[in-house]
């Protein structure tokens, strides 16, 4: 399969920052951008003969590089939310940016792994085509400690499934979540997505508090709005959850290895998205925080446009020992996949 390579424009300081073009042979593409190691955009063939892109995405880098959208982005060194910025690690205490509502610590920090340029090479076979992503996040950087080498591998294949791998190794403690941020729309960009069915493989979430940090507990979601262990349009109960949905779901797993986490369904369109990952956690987020502000071409991004569907580790884990530990520490080899497979 082959792979293009085209610019994407450049930074302010001048850095040139490129878009890799994948496509299998049924049609299935993916734009890959070295900008925070993102996946810009996915599409797949529509009824018409055409395409239907089925992420956000924004039209230009200076969308992208202006502020913190998180569209398809790898999101690092750690993902989701760490209570008030704050964590003891190896009886060090570490300060880090308040950058959600000055309250708790976002998505890596003020210019996370979304905003950095990362190296790429292209590895191209028969049946498959790959974008390799690396870059050295040095000791310090948004107050994290060690100096973390990390790796992103995109990969589309025949089979017409994109798998994620991540890798980092780091050369003192720290911790470590990494994660796609991916938007994602079966309809196509520009429309609802309440009418989707989703299913979730989890028996359990973590309840939150009003600043969306897990508050400890674990709870069944057994008869509450929150059950998606069957297939529940995502609008049918969402007026039930204050503020929508947005909580990490324990996913019922066994061992390390890929297991079946999600399965979107665009009921008019028959598409269909399944996720797998390697990871204990799937933070379902249901687009509460788009406005309308941001758009792409005549795609206006409203309220519950899109979904995100994020394998990661627990939120604030690095507080709470009852979660899975996300510490990473020298000599071990932080390692995640996750795979969506699509139908239609």
């Amino acid at each position: 399969m082959a792979i293009t390579k085209k610019s994407f424009g450049a930074l302010k300081e001048g850095a040139p920052v490129d878009l890799y073009y994948l496509e299998n042979t049924q049609g299935l593409k993916a734009q890959i951008m070295t900008f925070g190691a993102t996946l810009r955009l996915m599409s797949l063939p529509n009824e018409q003969g055409g395409a239907v892109d089925i992420t956000l995405s924004r039209e230009t880098l200076d969308q992208y590089a202006g502020a913190p959208c998180y569209f398809g982005a790898t999101i690092g060194r750690v993902s989701n939310r760490i209570a008030r910025g704050q964590f003891i690690l190896d009886d060090a205490e570490y300060q880090l940016a308040k950058n959600n509502n000055e309250l708790n610590h976002l998505h890596g920090g003020n210019v996370g792994f979304d905003q950095k340029l990362w190296s790429a090479e292209a590895i191209e076979s028969d049946d498959k085509s790959s974008v390799r992503l690396w870059r050295t996040s040095l000791d310090g950087e948004e107050g994290y400690p060690g100096t973390l080498q990390v790796e992103v591998i995109y990969t589309l294949s025949n089979d017409n499934t994109l798998r994620i791998e991540y890798q980092a190794t780091t050369d003192q403690a720290t911790p470590v979540n990494l994660t796609n941020h991916a938007f994602w729309n079966l309809a196509g960009a520009g429309t609802s997505v309440l009418d989707h069915e989703l299913t979730l493989h989890a028996e359990t979430f973590l309840p939150v508090d009003k600043t969306l940090i897990p508050n400890g507990t674990r709870a069944g979601v057994a008869g509450t709005p929150m059950d998606f262990t069957k297939p529940h349009a995502i609008g049918e109960r969402i007026e039930q959850v204050p503020g929508g949905y947005d909580h990490c779901y324990v996913l019922a797993r066994e061992g390390s290895g890929l297991r079946l986490a999600a399965e979107l369904f665009e009921p008019k369109s028959g598409r269909r998205m399944t996720v797998a990952t390697t990871e204990p956690g799937l933070q379902f987020y249901s687009g509460n925080f788009l406005d309308g502000s941001q758009s792409s071409g005549s795609d206006v991004f409203n309220q519950h446009g899109a979904i995100c569907l994020e394998a990661q580790h627990f939120p604030d884990a690095v507080n709470q020992a009852a979660f899975p530990s996300v510490i990473l520490r020298p000599g071990q080899t932080y390692r995640q996949t996750t795979v969506h497979t699509f139908s239609w």
